[in-house]
C-alpha cells in the first residue's frame, strides 16, 4: 500500500517536471519573437517584461528577461552616493536576481510569464 503512494508521488513529480520543461520551451520560443527587448518601465538599465505571479506568491516584481529566465527585480538608491551630493540617476541601483523556485512554483510562474510575453507581442503587433 505505501509503495503505491510512493509511486503516485513519483508520478506526480514526473508530470510537474515535464510540464516545467514544456512551458520553459514555450517561453524560450516566445522570447525569441521579442526584438528588441523592451526596457522595464521606470528602470534605467534593465530590460524585461513584467510577470504577474499568482496571488499567493511572496515574490516582489517578477520579470522575464531576454534570456527567457525569470528574475525578481529590486530597485533602489545608493543613499551614501546621494548624501555625498551625487546625482540621483547615477545612484540608482537595479538588481535582477534569478529566481530559485521549486518545480511546482516554476510551473505557475512560467505560465504567467508566457501570458505576459504573449500579451506584449499581441499589443506590439
Amino acid at each position: 500500500m505505501v509503495n503505491d503512494y510512493l509511486k503516485q508521488r513519483a508520478h506526480a513529480e514526473a508530470i510537474v517536471e515535464r510540464a516545467a520543461d514544456q512551458l520553459r520551451d514555450l517561453l524560450v520560443d516566445l522570447v525569441k519573437e521579442v526584438d528588441p527587448f523592451p526596457p522595464f518601465p521606470g528602470s534605467m538599465f534593465t530590460s524585461g517584461i513584467e510577470v504577474q505571479p499568482t496571488s499567493n506568491s511572496s515574490l516582489g516584481c517578477v520579470i522575464v528577461g531576454d534570456d527567457a529566465e525569470l528574475y525578481e527585480l529590486e530597485l533602489g538608491l545608493d543613499h551614501e552616493e546621494i548624501s555625498r551630493g551625487g546625482d540621483a540617476h547615477a545612484a540608482r541601483i537595479e538588481h535582477a536576481i534569478e529566481l530559485d523556485l521549486t518545480k511546482a512554483e516554476y510551473v505557475t510562474t512560467v505560465h504567467a510569464a508566457i501570458q505576459a510575453v504573449a500579451t506584449y507581442l499581441e499589443t506590439r503587433d
